[in-house]
């Protein structure tokens, strides 16, 4: 089975020592069997079989014992190892595909399917010292009669087969169910996330309950009964298979061969005490087919993300302020499907050089691709056509990394970090402090240890907390997305007339994307798109024929 194949790549040593631990529990809880069957029979043997006793009735726990303290060790092994790994990957993949995934496999591969997967092993150890009991029952009743068992195993085989048959129609619910699972995810997510537009407009919550909601977790239902109803009525046809196999033995059998009484009493006693652990093995079945289902679904995910080169960090170091000439996009393109429409949006080709010092205002229409445009500038997406040059240098798969440590950046959907992760700590709490004077928000936030104290805050107040970790970047390039669209007018005028004023003074570039056309005069370069295309990329003092189109208030 794939799942034990998995555990078998990540800690052969541990699984195959568990497992042997688990078979000698098993032979010894059989030998246990033999012992009391010969106890009963055997007389003038009663010393000797006590002390026999005694020892399996130490191995049996012992051995049990060190099968599950070496499969929870590998257990937690491997959920350490898949949700790291499947981290390291994520972090890795190109944005692009990221985004056509969608955070809800990701979240519900990391949440739900990693745990199911490792959750298994806790149940092999009982598994391998059943699976033993089975097949020493099986050996023993060998030992007393060959004939007998081969016609024992000829009944048990023709009734596994009319278990197996209803099972694997419950194994393909339980895939479904998974599937929907997914997209169940997706919707809580819509729920939780989208709990304020729910709550204001009734029609839409209704909708998103009947329509979106309701569907899928009722297939989900769905699925998850019938495979588990058919699973319970494969399961009682298992529980009635051993008596079957009794009453063939006492009524049937027996007629036909000729057996002594211990020969039978052995097999009775042997098949009854096989009851237990087919019962177990058939009970596990389904945990292991939920294992396979989610192991396959983290390695489809897991392919699905190796396709395009990994993002590997770049060996070359920034420092800050290293000094920079030129940034470069030659004939860039991209293209991509806006949603509710079938033809390709297509930015570019796309022309554009910045150089230290500059303060330039990106702007346009809504949809007319200057997130697009940022993210690839940015070196989140990859051009389809066309390159970024640095200094003259193409920037190559290799050096991605270290072209983008030139940036700092404060989307318009950021995330704020309650940490400066991988920032310098010396005097980090200081400098935090100064910034936080500045932006207005030393009475509500403080830094201790690199962390701030809280960040529960309001959207405008949280991305001044964003603007306050770019600002301890301290890298050469800035790129702000509709920064100010937050803000009231006190701080959007700090923002324009003083901010961005003096991270220029300081010899840093300063893209930002605005709409706040009353402050364009502040600028040294104003680009528009339109449709994907650039209409202007001018500095400031050239556009005084079209100032009143772009309202632009030039002296």
């Amino acid at each position: 089975m794939k799942i034990i194949y998995f555990l078998m790549q990540h800690s052969r040593r541990f699984l195959v020592l568990a497992v042997v631990a688990g078979i000698i529990s098993g032979a010894a809880n059989t030998g246990l069997l033999a012992v009391i069957n010969a106890a009963l029979n055997h007389q003038a043997r009663k010393t000797e079989l006590a002390l026999l006793f005694v020892g399996l009735c130490l191995l049996v726990p012992l051995t049990r014992i060190a099968a599950e303290l070496l499969l929870a060790h590998l257990g937690q092994g491997a959920l350490f190892e898949l949700r790291m790994g499947l981290s390291r990957q994520i972090l890795g993949v190109p944005l692009r595909r990221l985004e056509e995934l969608g955070p809800h496999r990701l979240l519900a591969a990391l949440t739900d399917d990693i745990p199911t997967i490792t959750n298994i092993v806790t149940v092999i150890p009982i598994l391998c010292i059943n699976i033993a009991v089975a097949l020493s029952c099986l050996a023993y009743m060998g030992w007393l009669s060959w004939p007998m068992l081969l016609a024992v195993l000829a009944i048990i085989v023709l009734g596994i087969v009319s278990y197996q048959l209803p099972v694997a129609k419950s194994f393909q619910h339980m895939r479904l169910a998974r599937r929907e699972g997914d997209n169940l995810f997706n919707h809580f997510r819509a729920l939780t996330e989208g709990i304020k537009e729910l709550k204001i407009h009734g029609e839409r919550r209704k909708a998103f309950l009947t329509d979106v909601l309701q569907p899928t977790a009722t297939a989900f239902r769905r699925h998850n009964i019938s495979g588990l109803s058919i699973y319970t009525v494969a399961a009682s046809w298992g529980q009635l298979l051993v008596f079957v196999v009794i009453g063939l033995l006492l009524f049937v059998l027996a007629g036909w061969i000729s057996i002594t009484a211990t020969i039978l009493t052995g097999f009775t006693l042997a098949i009854l005490y096989l009851m237990t652990p087919l019962q177990v093995i058939m009970n596990t079945l389904p945990n292991m087919s939920r294992a396979s289902v989610a192991l396959k679904n983290v390695e489809e995910l897991g392919l699905s993300l190796t396709p395009s080169a990994s993002e590997a960090a770049s060996p070359k170091l920034l420092s800050a302020g290293q000094p920079w000439a030129e940034l470069e996009l030659r004939g860039v393109t991209h293209s991509y499907r806006r949603e509710g429409e079938d033809s390709l949006f297509v930015l570019g080709p796309v022309d554009l050089t910045f150089r230290p010092g500059e303060l330039v205002f990106l702007t346009g229409g809504n949809g007319s691709g200057k997130t697009t445009l940022s993210k690839l500038l940015l070196g989140l997406y990859k051009p389809e056509g066309g390159e970024l040059r640095l200094n003259g240098q193409p920037v190559t798969d290799e050096m991605l990394d270290y072209y983008r440590q030139h940036f700092s950046v404060v989307f318009a959907d950021f995330y704020l970090f309650d940490s400066f992760l991988g920032l310098n700590p010396d005097e980090l709490d200081a400098k935090a402090q100064q910034y936080l004077t500045q932006l207005h928000l030393a009475h509500k936030v403080q830094v201790k240890d690199n962390t701030l104290s809280t960040t529960d805050l309001s959207q405008g107040q949280r991305k001044r907390l964003a603007l306050l970790t770019a600002y301890l970047e301290d890298r050469p390039i800035y790129l702000f997305d509709e920064w100010a669209a937050d803000q009231d007018p006190f701080f959007k005028e700090l923002f324009y007339y003083q901010l961005l004023p003096e991270l220029k003074a300081k010899g840093k570039t300063v893209i930002a994307i605005t709409h706040d056309d009353r402050y364009y005069h502040v600028g040294d370069r104003i680009i528009k798109l339109d449709d994907g295309k650039i209409v202007y990329d001018k500095p400031l003092a050239y556009l005084d024929p079209v100032a009143e189109e772009l309202g632009v208030p030039v002296s």
